[in-house]
C-alpha cells in the first residue's frame, strides 16, 4: 500500500432524535425537514425517511429551525435553485444557511450580526417575492428582533441581511411569532406575539422599519404558546379585505381572529354600542383602518395545545384550514361545515399511542397531504392521506427517521455485523439495521428497541460466541443487566438486509420460548413474554383491584415485523427481556467489554479509590463474578480484549494503561495476572485498541495525543509511535486490519470536536529492532460527514481479512449515530 491511497468516503446512515423543544422544527418549500438534534441542524427527507446530512455551526442546543421559504409559501417557490435556512440555539445565534438543489450542497453563509443576548425561541417569516424575506426571530428575554433579508438573483452575488428593528416586547420570554402584510396595503406588516402571559400583543410597521403596538388580543386564559396568522383569503371576485390568524394556548382552547379592513382612517367612526365590545379592538395603519374579532373558538384538545398552522395554499387561495397538536397526544384538523360555517374537528390521528406522552408541534407538508408530529420522546410520527376522493380521508402512519435524544454514550455491532446496538443517556438502547428494498440505496432504520431504562445508559457490549443473540448494558446504576434476543426479533432479523445469513441459525431458533418482553412500571426490569402463555393478561395481584391502575402499563405485543417499525411499535413492542443481574460494583457503570470467544465480560464503575476502580470478570453463561482485577486509583475508561483472548487491556482516568494476561486452567477456572501499568500520558485516557493482527494496540487521550504500544516478546511494554498532536482532545480510536501478510492495518481518531480522521499504519517486526511502526494520513472527514460535538465511541464492522471496503460507525454527544462506507 502506498503512503498516499485515495480513500474514498461515503456517508451510509445517520439517526438521531429530534431536541424537545416546541419550535424546533420546519417543513420548507423544497420538500425537506429541518431540526435541531443537539448542536447540530439535521436535515431529512420524508420521502424516504433517512436523514440526509448535519449542519455543524451551532456551539449551543438549536432551539428553532425556519426555512425560507417554507411550506406556507411553497406555491412562490416553484422552481428555485437556492432555498435558504435559519437556525436559532440557546446561546442566542441565528445561522443562514445555503441549499443549491441541483447538487444538494449545503453551504454556510453567515451567522446574524447582534443576535439575541439569550436563546432564540422562535423565528418567523414572510416570502415578499423570491429574493426577498422578512423575518422575526424572538428571545427568552422577551426582546424581538425584525430583519430584512435579500437573496442573490446571481450565484456571484451574496445574501444580505440588515436589522429593521429591535422591540422590547416583554420582560418575560416571547415563545412565539407571527408575520403577514395587512390586506390591500402592500409594504406594511402585522407581527403578532405571545408569550407568557394571556394576552397577544399586535404590533405593525413598514417594510423600511419601526414597529409599533397597536393593540392586545384577550380572551386565552393562560400561556400563548402559537401564532399563524393565513394568508389573504379571496373570496370570488372582489380584492381581499382580510386575513385570519389563528392562536393556541395552554388553556387547552384554539381561538380563530379575523383581521378586517374596515374603511380609510378617518371616514369610519366607531358607534359605541354592547355590540362594538364584542367586535374587537380598532386600529390604524397607514390610511386604512382595521378591526381585529373574534371568528371562531375550537375546543377539542383535552391538554396544553403547543401548535396550530394553517394548510399551506397550493395556488395562491388560502384553504380554510388547521392543524393543531397538542400534550394530549392527539394532531387534529380543523375545517368549517360547508353549511353552516361553524369550525369542526374532522381529522384525529395520534390517540392510539402511548409512548409520546404528547406532541411539541404540528407541521402540513407544502402539498397538505402529509402531516408531521414531533413528540416529548424525540420522536416523528407522519400521516399522510392516502385517498383518492376529495369527501373521504384515510390518513395512514408512515416512516419516519428515529434515533436518541440526548448523547450517545457507546455503540457496537452484532456478531457478524448484521445491525449495531447503542446506548444513550436518553435511557434506551436502539438497534439499527439497513432493510431490503428495491432501490438500489440501502436505508437504515431502527430495527428494536431492547431496553427503555429508568437511568441513564453508559456502556454496551454484545456477548460473542454461538447460541442467541445477547447483550450486556451498564447504567448510571450499580448492576449489570443481560439481554437476551426474542423470538420476534430473530423473525424480523430475517427482513433486514444482513439477515438470512443469520449468525443463529433457524433449528436453534426453535429453544429461544421467549416471545418478547413487558416493561415494568418503573421501568427498570423487563419481564418475558412466553411463546405459550395465554393471550389473556393476567389479573394482577389476584382480585383485579389492581394496586398499578394509577400507573398502567400496556401489554407489549410482539410480533414479527415485515417493515420498518413506527414508533408505537418500537416504544413498547421490541423490547428483549432481561436474563440476569449481575451485582457487585459499588457505583454506576462505567465500561463494559466482552472477549471474542464469548466467555469472559469485563466491567467498570466509576471510582475515586483503588477499592473502587477494580475490573470485575464475569463468566458468560453462568454469570457468575470470576475475577477482580487490581490495578488502577480512578474510573477505568475504556477495556478491551486482545484478538486472542489472552490479554485485557485498560485503560483509565489516572492517565495509566494496564495489561493483565488472562489464563483458561484445565478445569475452566480463569486466572489473571497484572502484567504491565505504564503512564501513558500527561492527561486522562479516554479509549483504546488492539491491532487485530498482532500485540499492538493504540491509546487515545485528552492531551490530543494517539500513542501505539507494543507487548515484546520479554512481556514488557514499549512505545513504538505516536500520531501527530490533533486539534482537540482524542475521545475514542479503533483500530482494523487491512492486509494481514503486511501487517497493515487503518486506525479510526475521533475527537471532541467531533472531526473523524483515518491513519494507515503498518507494523514491522524484526529480531534485532523489535517491533517498529510507521503511519500516514488517509483520510479526514469533512466536517460536514462528521459529528458536531464528541465522538464518544468508535466502532469497526467485522469483515474477513482484506476488504476493500470498509464500514465504520461512530457515536457522539450530538446525539447522532452514523455509518460510513470507505473504499481503500
Amino acid at each position: 500500500m502506498s503512503e498516499n491511497t485515495e480513500v474514498e468516503a461515503k456517508r451510509v446512515f445517520i439517526g438521531a432524535g429530534c431536541n424537545r423543544v416546541v419550535n424546533n422544527v420546519s417543513w420548507g418549500a423544497s420538500g425537506l425537514v429541518s431540526f435541531g438534534a443537539q448542536n447540530a441542524v439535521a436535515i431529512f427527507c420524508p420521502k424516504t425517511a433517512q436523514i440526509l446530512t448535519t449542519l455543524p455551526g451551532h456551539k449551543a442546543s438549536v432551539n428553532c429551525t425556519h426555512w425560507l421559504p417554507s411550506s406556507k409559501f411553497a406555491f412562490k417557490a416553484k422552481h428555485l435553485d437556492r432555498h435558504y435556512l435559519l437556525s436559532g440555539d440557546t446561546d442566542g445565534v441565528i445561522i443562514l444557511w445555503e441549499l443549491s438543489t441541483n447538487s444538494n450542497n449545503w453551504r454556510h453563509v453567515l451567522q446574524l450580526p447582534r443576535s439575541h443576548k439569550k436563546g432564540v425561541t422562535c423565528i418567523t417569516a414572510f416570502m415578499c417575492s423570491e429574493t426577498d424575506a422578512m423575518f422575526a426571530s424572538g428571545s427568552s428575554d422577551g426582546v424581538v428582533n425584525v430583519w430584512d433579508v435579500s437573496f442573490p438573483s446571481q450565484p456571484s452575488e451574496e445574501c444580505k441581511v440588515s436589522c429593521l428593528d429591535s422591540i422590547s416586547a416583554d420582560s418575560k420570554a416571547i415563545v412565539t411569532l407571527s408575520l403577514a402584510e395587512l390586506p390591500q396595503n402592500p409594504g406594511r406588516f402585522t407581527l403578532a406575539m405571545g408569550g407568557l402571559d394571556n394576552k397577544i400583543k399586535l404590533y405593525c410597521g413598514e417594510r423600511t422599519g419601526k414597529f409599533t403596538s397597536v393593540c392586545e388580543l384577550k380572551g386565552h386564559t393562560d400561556w400563548i404558546r402559537s401564532l399563524d396568522f393565513s394568508l389573504p383569503l379571496h373570496s370570488t371576485d372582489e380584492p381581499t379585505n382580510s386575513i385570519m390568524l389563528v392562536s393556541s394556548s395552554q388553556d387547552k382552547v384554539i381561538r380563530i381572529w379575523k383581521l378586517v379592513l374596515v374603511g380609510d382612517v378617518g371616514s369610519w367612526q366607531r358607534e359605541i354600542t354592547l355590540a362594538s365590545y364584542i367586535e374587537g379592538p380598532v386600529f390604524d395603519s397607514g390610511r386604512f383602518t382595521y378591526q381585529v374579532s373574534v371568528e371562531s373558538v375550537l375546543i377539542g384538545h383535552e391538554d396544553w395545545v403547543y401548535s396550530v398552522e394553517w394548510q399551506p395554499p397550493v395556488d395562491c387561495h388560502q384553504p380554510l384550514s388547521i392543524l393543531s397538536a397538542s400534550m394530549d397526544k392527539t394532531m387534529m384538523i380543523w375545517r368549517p361545515e360547508k353549511k353552516t360555517g361553524v369550525w369542526v374537528n374532522v381529522v384525529c390521528v395520534g390517540e392510539l399511542s402511548h409512548c409520546a406522552l404528547g406532541f411539541y408541534g404540528g407541521h402540513w407538508s407544502p402539498d397538505g397531504v402529509s402531516i408531521l408530529a414531533h413528540g416529548y420522546g424525540g420522536s416523528f410520527h407522519l400521516w399522510r392521506n392516502v385517498s383518492s376522493s376529495k369527501e373521504f380521508e384515510n390518513w395512514q402512519m408512515q416512516k419516519v427517521p428515529s434515533g436518541h435524544f440526548a448523547a450517545v454514550t457507546d455503540i457496537t455491532w452484532a456478531r457478524t455485523g448484521e445491525y449495531l446496538l447503542s446506548v444513550s443517556h436518553d435511557q434506551t438502547t436502539r438497534v439499527f439495521s439497513s432493510w431490503k428494498s428495491d432501490e438500489e440505496n440501502e436505508h437504515w432504520h431502527e430495527l428494536a428497541r431492547p431496553q427503555v431504562h429508568g437511568h441513564d445508559i453508559n456502556c454496551v457490549a454484545i456477548v460473542q460466541g454461538k447460541g442467541n443473540h445477547r447483550f450486556v448494558s451498564g447504567a448510571e446504576e450499580k448492576v449489570v443487566r443481560v439481554f437476551e434476543a426474542p423470538l420476534s426479533f430473530l423473525k424480523t432479523l430475517k427482513h433486514t438486509c444482513a439477515g438470512g445469513e443469520g449468525s443463529f441459525p433457524e433449528d436453534l431458533q426453535a429453544d429461544v420460548q421467549v416471545l418478547g418482553a413487558n416493561m415494568s412500571a418503573l421501568g427498570l426490569s423487563q419481564k418475558p413474554i412466553y411463546l405459550h402463555s395465554s393471550s389473556e393478561p393476567l389479573e394482577r395481584n389476584g382480585g383485579g383491584e389492581g394496586l398499578e391502575t394509577f400507573e398502567t402499563v400496556p401489554e407489549a405485543a410482539p410480533v414479527e415485523l415485515k417493515e420498518p417499525p413506527i414508533e408505537d411499535q418500537l416504544a413498547f413492542h421490541t423490547l428483549w427481556p432481561e436474563s440476569h443481574k449481575l451485582y457487585g460494583h459499588g457505583n454506576e457503570l462505567f465500561s463494559l467489554c466482552c472477549d471474542h470467544n464469548g466467555t469472559l465480560v469485563a466491567s467498570s464503575c466509576k471510582a475515586q479509590s483503588a477499592a473502587m476502580a477494580e475490573i470485575w470478570l464475569w463468566e458468560v453463561g453462568t454469570w457468575k463474578a470470576v475475577g477482580r482485577l487490581q490495578s488502577h486509583s480512578l474510573t477505568v475508561t475504556h477495556l478491551e480484549f486482545s484478538y486472542d483472548d489472552t490479554l485485557l487491556l485498560s485503560v483509565s482516568r489516572d492517565r495509566h494503561f494496564s495489561v493483565f494476561s488472562i489464563q483458561r486452567t484445565d478445569d475452566g477456572d480463569v486466572s489473571h495476572k497484572l502484567m504491565a501499568k505504564v503512564e501513558a500520558h500527561k492527561r486522562i485516557i479516554w479509549a483504546c485498541s488492539w491491532n487485530p493482527y498482532g500485540h499492538q494496540f493504540a491509546t487515545s487521550s485528552r492531551d490530543k495525543t494517539v500513542k501505539i504500544w507494543s507487548i515484546e516478546k520479554d512481556a514488557h511494554v514499549k512505545q513504538v509511535l505516536a500520531l501527530p498532536q490533533f486539534g482537540s482532545s482524542v475521545t475514542a480510536v479503533a483500530w482494523t486490519g487491512l492486509d494481514q501478510k503486511e501487517k497493515s492495518g487503518c486506525i479510526a481518531v475521533g475527537m471532541e470536536s467531533g472531526l473523524i480522521e483515518l491513519w494507515n499504519i503498518k507494523i514491522k517486526e524484526t529480531e534485532e529492532e523489535g517491533t517498529t511502526a510507521t503511519a500516514a494520513l488517509a483520510l479526514r472527514l469533512e466536517p460536514l460527514m462528521c459529528h458536531v460535538s464528541a465522538v464518544n465511541r468508535l466502532a469497526w464492522r467485522p469483515t474477513e481479512s482484506n476488504q476493500s471496503l470498509l464500514r465504520l460507525t461512530s457515536c457522539g454527544d450530538d446525539n447522532c449515530v452514523r455509518v460510513f462506507d470507505f473504499k481503500f
